[in-house]
């Protein structure tokens, strides 16, 4: 049986809520990070297995480009200051580039979120189900 690299990582349901909560109080979430989806650590592809594991390893990475601070210009995930995300390509079979895959997490609340369209949208991978 594969255990989730991340075992340790909080559940989907209580990353969103503390990336919500700001002193106590719960923040009005933007349209954009209420679009934040979720899916189950099983239901990636099989790729994404092996960049988590490099992730909770330290690397090496494939890309120069992996570990490096990921800005969230698109405004999709929940706003952190500048720093806070990190992303990490998935690889693409067949992709002589980088491909639209990745991973991006989050160091504070240590979420992971998976895009697989290049940061046009993302979901919260839930290591629970």
């Amino acid at each position: 049986m594969r255990f989730p690299p991340r075992i340790t990582r909080i559940g989907a349901a209580a990353a969103v809520l503390s990336a919500l909560l700001v002193g106590g109080t719960v923040a009005t979430a933007t349209p954009a990070a209420a679009a934040v989806g979720s899916i189950c650590y099983s239901d990636l592809p099989s790729q994404a297995y092996d960049t988590l594991d490099l992730i909770e390893q330290g690397g090496p990475f494939p890309f120069e480009q992996d570990g490096t601070v990921f800005q969230n210009r698109e405004g999709i995930l929940p706003s952190q200051s500048s720093g806070y995300y990190h992303e990490y390509t998935v690889i693409t079979p067949g992709s002589s580039t980088r491909g639209a895959r990745r991973i991006v997490t989050g160091e504070e609340y240590q979420e992971d979120y998976y895009t697989a369209d290049h940061y046009e949208s993302f979901d919260l991978i839930n290591y629970g189900c």
